[in-house]
This record gives C-alpha cells, structure tokens and sequence, in this order.
C-alpha cells in the first residue's frame, strides 16, 4: 500500500487579503471570545485557517519510495502542484490532526490557488482509510478529547519533534526572521515523528 506521511507549516494571510477581511476577522474574534483582540492576535490567528492562511512549506514522507522526509517549498502554487502529484495513486494519507488540519487546509488552499488535486478524498469519520489521523485514533474518535503530537511521541518513548525548540506557535516569528531552514527542518522532524507513532500504533515497528 502507498502511505504518505505529511505535515504542513502555515503562516497568516496575505497582506493584501487581510487588509480586505480585517474588520470582519476582527469583529468575528471578538464575538467569539467576548473580549477586545489586538490586530496583530487577529492577523497571527489567520494563519489557523486555509481560508486566509497560507502554506509555508509541505514535508513528507512516501512509502515505500522513500525512507527519508522531504520538504516542498516555493510559492504556494508550486508548492501544491508538487504535492499533487506526489499524491497521485496514494491510497492511505497519515498525519496528526490531519484531518482537521492540514489535509483541510491543502483542499482550500488548492481551491483558491485554482490547482486541482490529483484525487479527492473522503473526510468520513470513525475510519482510517484514505485518511489515517493519528490523534484521532489514539483518541478513539472522543471528539472532546485531543492529544498534541509532542504528548504522544512522549508516552510512546519517541524523541518529540519539539525538543529544539521551536514548535507551531513561533513559525511565524522564525519566517520573519528569515529562518526558513529552521522551520523546515522542524517540519521534516515532525512527519518523521508522525512515522514511528504509526508505526508504533499499528505494531509495525
């Protein structure tokens, strides 16, 4: 079976989109936590959804072609018409949250760069196949209950991804600084982690 482990890093929306949808974004927060955003939480925050946010990079791992992560980066046009095809004839996607997340976030993402996917996918609950998200499983599907990826490697004795540093939360702040290699290396770290929880997790290891 073709397996394809993958994470994405993501960052805010353009600057000329934002400054179309910062009002609303705005008033939408703030609605729905009840209390005053600063812009700049607002703007970060946009980078949590594929309809603003944008793809900074795509690492991968595809079995049984390769034995090592790989990373995808460019413009996110490009960046999403090599994971397509890379993508094509893949039968099983594996990622951590992937479902909710990234898997979510490449489909809109495709949509509004106008690059179509190479197969479309069932996002069916309470299944692994195509899709095979390793919080969820873990989970057992209790859709009030999550677990982060760094959690996981921990109580299955794997070295976290997140040990250097720097994780999700500060992508943003690293692409500012221009260190990109930094971010795709933790991205890499991350689908490599992804990999030996699955393998952990179906007793393949």
């Amino acid at each position: 079976m073709s397996k394809l482990f993958l994470d994405i890093e993501t960052i805010p929306a353009d600057p000329k989109l934002w400054k179309t949808l910062e009002k609303d974004l705005q008033a939408k927060y703030q609605l729905k936590k009840k209390k005053p955003y600063k812009k700049e939480d607002v703007y970060r925050k946009t980078a949590l959804n594929g309809s603003y946010g944008r793809i900074l990079c795509i690492g991968y791992l595809k079995e049984p072609d390769m034995e090592r992560a790989e990373v995808l980066v460019g413009n996110e046009k490009e960046i999403l018409t090599k994971f397509w095809q890379i993508a094509l004839g893949v039968q099983q996607f594996i990622g951590h949250n992937v479902m909710d997340f990234d898997l979510q976030f490449i489909y809109k993402r495709s949509i509004i760069n106008r690059v179509k996917p190479s197969q479309w996918l069932s996002f069916a609950r309470y299944r692994n196949s195509p899709i095979y998200d390793t919080m969820r499983e873990w989970e057992k599907w209790n859709m009030y209950s999550v677990i982060s990826l760094d959690m996981l490697a921990k109580i299955l004795g794997l070295t976290s991804s997140k040990s250097e540093g720097l994780d999700g939360s500060k992508v943003y702040d690293y692409y500012k600084k221009g260190n990109l290699e930094e971010i795709y290396n933790y991205c890499k770290a991350d689908v490599r982690v992804t990999r030996e929880i699955y393998k952990k997790m179906t007793f393949s290891d």
